[in-house]
């Protein structure tokens, strides 16, 4: 369990400045990053952040932490770093990749965060690129053979959807029904908010190649579908259980984008003269037994009888 920054003694304020991303795009081969790279979104998002607070001088970026669940390819070479030089930022801004799985670009934004109240650092860029299109989920990872062999880990853990399956299994309330009219109600909220003028302004345009159509710029987002109805979602299968309840309604979407924010010690913002559109309070993180929430056939012999947090 890390311990709250803020919780410190004289630990120093630390504020969101302000963030930006890119449209988010189907990761599949007509989606709208299919011929353009990881980095380069991510770059493309850095220089837009840096254009929207002219007042901060780039040499006051202490570090760039950008994350990523597939380090390789376009999306390897230490994003960080790799992505400031290419933004333009100064070569002595330093930079480094972070991979926490989901919590990767939160993990970014924490952990400069915690640099700065801890007072080592005075300004950061955090955030995360995902090309799920050019790196399907798991593709090139190679599990060890022992979380299985020793029965360290259930298999289902390996896989999202299968313990999508398992948290309805753990809680019988959580019903198919309850979960398809979530997703419809999600839909239905980003479609008021698109309408609403609230989507637009933090996403940055992406000029983008297409091999047969040539040059586009993809503006908004392609994985939402509004209008979506319970009726249209009441007969999609269960990819990741025969009869069971998470579709492609209630599963979040295979998505290519980009997304990193401004951080500041709160005394610095003043000083530059830079917005402050949220404090940090604190932060923790904490795993769960990755087992089976149905099962408790891979629990070691010395595991409390307790669930997983």
């Amino acid at each position: 369990m890390s311990h709250p920054a803020a919780r410190l003694p004289g630990a120093r304020p630390v504020v969101f400045v302000g963030g930006v991303r890119t449209p988010f795009g189907r990761a599949r081969p007509d989606g709208l990053y299919a011929a353009t790279r990881a980095d380069d979104l991510a770059v493309k998002a850095v220089r837009e952040l840096l254009r929207r607070y002219p007042e901060l001088p780039p040499e006051r970026i202490d570090d760039v932490a950008l994350a990523a669940t597939s380090q390789t390819g376009d999306q390897g070479l230490t994003l960080g770093r790799s992505v400031g030089v290419l933004a333009g930022l100064p070569r002595s801004v330093p930079g480094f990749a972070v991979d926490r799985m989901c919590a990767g670009a939160m993990t970014a934004v924490t952990a400069t965060a915690a640099a700065i109240g801890f007072g080592a650092q005075d300004v950061t860029i955090a955030g995360g690129v995902e090309h799920m299109g050019h790196h399907p989920m798991g593709s090139a990872a190679d599990p060890n053979p022992r979380f299985v062999a020793e029965r360290l880990v259930d298999p289902e853990a390996l896989a999202m959807g299968a313990t999508a399956e398992n948290l309805h299994d753990r809680y019988p309330t959580l019903t198919r029904a309850r979960a398809d009219a979530f997703g419809v109600a999600s839909q239905a909220r980003y479609a008021a908010a698109l309408a609403s003028g609230r989507i637009e302004p933090d996403l940055v345009p992406v000029a983008v190649r297409d091999p047969l159509r040539g040059w586009g710029l993809a503006t908004a987002d392609e994985p939402p579908r509004p209008g979506t109805t319970l009726a249209a979602v009441a007969d999609l299968p269960t990819p990741f259980r025969p009869g069971g309840r998470v579709t492609a309604a209630t599963s979040a979407p295979l998505t290519d984008g980009a997304a990193v924010c401004l951080l500041a010690g709160a005394d610095v913002a003043d000083e530059l003269g830079l917005p402050a559109g949220m404090r940090l309070v604190s932060f923790a993180y904490a795993g769960s037994t990755p087992r089976s929430w149905a099962s408790d056939r891979c629990r070691p012999p010395t595991e409390p009888s307790t669930g997983p947090a």
